[in-house]
Formats: structure tokens, C-alpha cells, sequence
């Protein structure tokens, strides 16, 4: 089996956790020698503001909680970190919560291009608002306030959704719209066929 990279796109709400989380068992079963990677820097933010060590981390402790962007320099820093420390040719890596932007999508070209990652496959689970509107308020997280989602939601339709015409046109790379409000079976089930790891 070839190392897989999957960029997991879609609302807040939509299930890209669960997703990424199933799809890391999935591959680790499916090819045991090889490691899988799985980088999301929504746990790793909220890791960031559970130290309260300074002003950073209490920054964004706050803004978390208010539901705002946060900045490209401290998303890049996590991510990047990340992949410094865990990623290599072989391993399959599975990315959730970035790019957010096309600036951090520029910027994580040149992250893709070190470690060889090619070709890229992109799952974008289209789930209506409506629907990760509920999910959202249903899981009672301190940071799920109705302000904060209408803020989260906002800007996924001005800053993200535009990060996936930016990977239909990028070579080497395949787009797949997942209906993600399926089950939770149903939706790996549509991941594991489009990936064609059937």
C-alpha cells in the first residue's frame, strides 16, 4: 500500500474528529507496518489553552471560547511542529482543523513538498449548517456557545470553503464531497470506498 495523506475539510460539527479518528484504526489495521499520523490542531489548541502558562495560552483560552479564528502564525507553529517531529515519507498522515485559510494551504505546500507527501487526497464533508448547528449544541463543550458557532460557521464560509476550489485545482490532488449527514458507519464507509481502500 502506497502512504496515504488525507486533509479532512468540513464545519466544525461535521464529524472530522470521529472521521479521522476511524480512519487512523482503519489504515493501522489495513497495514500494520507502517505508521499512521494522525495531526489535528483543533485538540491541540484546546491542549494549548488547558496549560494557562502565560499570555498566549490564555489568549487563547479566550478567544476559544468566543469562537474567533485563531492567528496563522500559532495554527502554522502547531501543525508544523507537528510534522517536524512525527511525519516522513512512509508514514500515512491524516490532517484535521488546517488549512483554514488559502494562506495556510500556501504554506502547508511547501510542508507537503519536504516530506514527499504526494499525491493528496481531500475529504470534504458537506453537512449543512442546520445540521452541525445541533450537533455542536449537543455535545455541551464550554467552547460551543450559540455566538461562538455563528462566528465559527462564518467564517468557514468566508475563509475555508475556498480552500477546496484552491485543491480542485491543485495537481496530484482529488477533492471527494462526502454526504456527512449520513451515520457516523455510513460516513467511513463513503471515505473508505472514495479512498478506494475497499
Amino acid at each position: 500500500m502506497q502512504p496515504y495523506t488525507v486533509i479532512f475539510i468540513g464545519p466544525q460539527g461535521s464529524g472530522k474528529g470521529t472521521q479521522i479518528n476511524k480512519l487512523d484504526r482503519f489504515l493501522s489495521a489495513k497495514d500494520p507496518m507502517r505508521q499512521v499520523i494522525d495531526i489535528q490542531t483543533g485538540r491541540r489548541f484546546r491542549a494549548l489553552a488547558a496549560q494557562s502558562e502565560g499570555y498566549t495560552e490564555e489568549h487563547v483560552k479566550e478567544t476559544l471560547d468566543s469562537g474567533v479564528l485563531q492567528p496563522l502564525f500559532l495554527s502554522v507553529h502547531l501543525w508544523g511542529d507537528a510534522m517536524r517531529t512525527h511525519v516522513d515519507e512512509e508514514c500515512h498522515l491524516l490532517i484535521d482543523g488546517f488549512p483554514r485559510t488559502v494562506a495556510e494551504a500556501t504554506v502547508l505546500e511547501s510542508a507537503l513538498n519536504f516530506y514527499k507527501r504526494h499525491p493528496v487526497s481531500i475529504i470534504n464533508l458537506v453537512t449543512p449548517e442546520v445540521v452541525v448547528k445541533a450537533r455542536m449544541m449537543s455535545r455541551a463543550r464550554a467552547d460551543d456557545t450559540t455566538a461562538s458557532i455563528e462566528a465559527r460557521l462564518s467564517w468557514y464560509r468566508e475563509e475555508t470553503l475556498p480552500v477546496i476550489e484552491y485543491y480542485k485545482k491543485r495537481p496530484d490532488t482529488v477533492v471527494y464531497d462526502i454526504d456527512g449527514t449520513d451515520t457516523i458507519d455510513g460516513v467511513q464507509k463513503q471515505i473508505i470506498s472514495a479512498l478506494n481502500l475497499n
